[in-house]
């Protein structure tokens, strides 16, 4: 999972010379750019390194300008038209009659899977004619080093605009982000680590692109079925048969309170296995119930969440360590009824002594005016109509059942992101 260290300069393929040297570069990152310079063959002659712009878990992501930019179709390069005509009246301090094109080089580190490694490039190569998805240039492997060649886009730190938006920014930037979504869901492709550190968005250009596929995966990729994957009737049998039920009903009929819950001292039964990757926050319930048939939903939840940022304000909205505190964060706003009946719905009971957590939990709405402490009861303790607006498509985006969360072809039909204000904005 790619993890910017910093803001990244809102000033991509069409930063000046001089702006180039204003860049403040650590000593340690000119000697990490020195050492991949010499340990990856022939790179300087086909990039001239700038800076290191990110470093995660996989990998480390570098901004460089193509030297042999001019050599090749680049397709990919999205500014390239609109800049065609001012090209020849160009000229910059070193004598160079073009304006330089900057990409970013994504240095994966050995140690990851060459599995993995090949899947991300993959399912890069099969989205590249995709909008508001970030296209693979080309690759590159020198001995156990693999390089990952994308285009380097105009972007701003989420962290310096989620306060500032308006609705009707919002309104832009999930167009944008849904219009990506669509296209690697039509292609029936799990992103899996959907977060505004990986929707790189330009406010002043009202648009944005997708990256980071290191998690991604095909839809069905292990998958088994599960409880949710069932019709109501056949999933309500199977939990009406389970051991759990039966306890209850026993418990009921005999006027007595459900017994106290206990396991074995050596349970030698093998733990329910699902793939869990994600980031801390935004995954989905079902991913924290370790649903093993997750589906393309699990992407739009993730939307949802950060929606929920930009209404509230708060970043990161949820701070949870691990798996147990993010449920019980998600109980928290929910409430345990709700989520027990999701735990159920992915055969999982939930079994809770905690005191104080609420049975019916809290609205979006509430939540989202207490954050924002317009919950006094005066004139501006209520949401405005296109805030209505914008939580209702939120809930459609955070529902707990994931066969019931919108899609997003439906979400682009939706009155908040179908307005006639948004058409073209990304062109």
């Amino acid at each position: 999972m790619e993890e910017s260290r910093g803001p990244l300069d809102e000033s991509g393929g069409t930063m000046s010379d001089d702006e180039e040297e204003e860049e403040d570069i650590d000593d340690s990152v000119l000697h990490d750019m020195d050492h991949f310079e010499q340990t990856f063959k022939n790179i300087s002659q086909r990039y001239r390194l700038i800076n290191r712009i990110g470093e995660g878990t996989f990998s480390t992501v570098y901004k460089a300008e193509d030297l042999l930019y001019e050599h090749y179709q680049n397709d990919w390069d999205m500014d390239a038209e609109k800049e065609n005509a001012n090209t020849n009246s160009y000229k910059s301090s070193n004598g160079r009659s073009h304006k330089p094109r900057y990409v970013a080089i994504k240095k994966i580190y050995v140690t990851s899977s060459p599995i993995r490694i090949m899947n991300e490039l993959e399912l890069l190569h099969d989205l590249r004619d995709s909008p508001n998805v970030c296209p693979l240039i080309t690759a590159f492997r020198h001995q156990d080093q693999v390089i990952a060649i994308l285009p380097f886009f105009q972007h701003k730190d989420f962290r310096e605009y989620y306060r500032e938006f308006t609705v009707s920014d919002m309104r832009f930037y999930f167009h944008s982000l849904f219009t990506a979504m669509q296209s690697v869901h039509e292609a029936e492709i799990l992103h899996r680590d959907i977060k505004p550190t990986n929707f790189l968005y330009s406010p002043s250009q009202q648009r944005g692109v997708l990256v980071d596929f290191g998690l991604a995966e095909r839809e069905g990729t292990d998958w088994a079925q599960c409880t949710c994957c069932l019709d109501a009737s056949e999933r309500n049998r199977k939990i009406s048969s389970s051991v759990y039920a039966s306890s209850k009903a026993a418990a009921e009929a005999a006027g007595q309170p459900m017994p106290r819950p206990s396991y074995p001292k050596d349970d030698t039964r093998s733990s329910r296995r699902a793939n869990r990757a994600g980031t801390r926050g935004f995954r989905a319930p079902e991913v924290l119930l370790k649903c093993t048939a997750q589906s393309c939903a699990i992407d739009i939840w993730s939307c949802g969440i950060i929606l929920l940022t930009f209404l509230s304000k708060r970043f990161p909205f949820f701070q949870s360590t691990d798996d147990i505190d993010a449920f019980l964060e998600l109980c928290t706003i929910f409430g345990r009824n709700k989520m027990k009946d999701t735990a159920l719905l992915h055969g999982q009971v939930l079994q809770t002594n905690i005191p104080n957590m609420s049975t019916s939990g809290h609205s979006l709405e509430k939540i989202i005016l207490w954050c924002n402490n317009r919950h006094r009861g005066d004139d501006k303790s209520a949401l405005t109509e296109d805030e209505q607006e914008a939580v209702d498509f939120m809930k459609r985006c955070l529902e707990l059942d994931p066969s019931k969360r919108i899609t997003a072809q439906q979400a682009l039909e939706h009155p908040w992101l179908a307005g006639d204000s948004l058409l073209g904005s990304d062109d």
